[in-house]
């Protein structure tokens, strides 16, 4: 009830009609049965927009630092994202990729639809990082599929620092469903476990059509930050990496393991 409400009062005015939401493959998104939700991280209003365009509820794990504000404004953040859905999860400690996981199965085996940013946390300049591997566990452990699912605009109308949207063309993109099936069981294997989120990076990048660096966004973030270089010396700037990851058909362990330069055919 409360999801409906904030829903169709709050989100759908506000992305829908101030921002004039473009959507594309909404034909992708499954009237029933579990799915998993997977897209790029550039604003904190992203996850906003899948609940926008989507009839179907869909629960996102978010930081548990959300829920736990005193006051009457921590009593409004509480509620504000509760009724779009979010769970808290703890993300401290070395359990805390665990306990995400757990919490995301815990959905999908409720045959709803999961929401979740392989990076782990918002890119900071714009570009797509390294997906962290949770995304394949849950898809593989519970047979649930993929669908990529792709912002834009959402960096330019509200980055980091940015309390509210400013207005601002934003599209979602959502792509062809993946189905990993064929890879039930081997959900302990280090090496699928990459290529599987490799492959699901991929198809987010088609979709946002984003330069992909082959690092971790909060290892990057925290350079940044610190005021170390970045750039060049990351290693890649291109998809080239995980375009050859998804583009092969066999083995996911054969999966090329390095990146490959911008200017080094393929």
């Amino acid at each position: 009830m409360l999801y409906a409400f904030v829903r169709a009062v709050l989100l759908v005015p506000l992305f829908r009609w101030l921002f004039r939401l473009r959507v594309e493959g909404m034909e992708h998104i499954p009237q029933t049965g579990p799915a998993v939700i997977a897209g790029n991280h550039l604003s904190f209003c992203d996850q906003f927009l899948t609940v926008t365009v989507t009839r179907r509820k869909i629960t996102y794990l978010c930081k548990k630092e959300y829920f736990t504000g005193r006051g009457l404004k921590g009593a409004l953040t509480r509620g504000f994202f509760r009724g779009c859905g979010q769970i808290p999860v703890d993300r401290s400690g070395k359990e805390a990729g665990q306990a995400g996981v757990e919490a995301g199965l815990r959905v999908l085996h409720s045959g709803e639809l999961l929401g979740i940013f392989p990076e782990g946390t918002r890119s900071h300049d714009g570009r797509m990082y390294k997906g962290k591997v949770g995304v394949a566990m849950m898809a593989l452990e519970s047979g649930a599929p993929v669908i990529p699912c792709a912002v834009i605009g959402t960096f330019e109308a509200q980055p980091a620092g940015r309390r509210l949207p400013r207005p601002a063309p934003l599209t979602i993109r959502f792509g062809t469903p993946l189905d990993f099936s064929r890879y039930a069981g081997m959900e302990e294997s280090r090496e699928v476990l990459r290529a599987v989120t490799d492959q699901i990076m991929y198809a987010i990048m088609k979709l946002s059509e984003q330069e992909y660096i082959d690092r971790y966004a909060a290892e990057a973030k925290a350079e940044a930050t610190s005021g170390a270089t970045t750039g060049a010396t990351t290693g890649v700037t291109t998809g080239a990496h995980a375009q050859g990851t998804a583009a092969r058909e066999g083995d996911p362990t054969k999966a090329p393991r390095r990146p490959v330069a911008a200017n080094q055919s393929n």
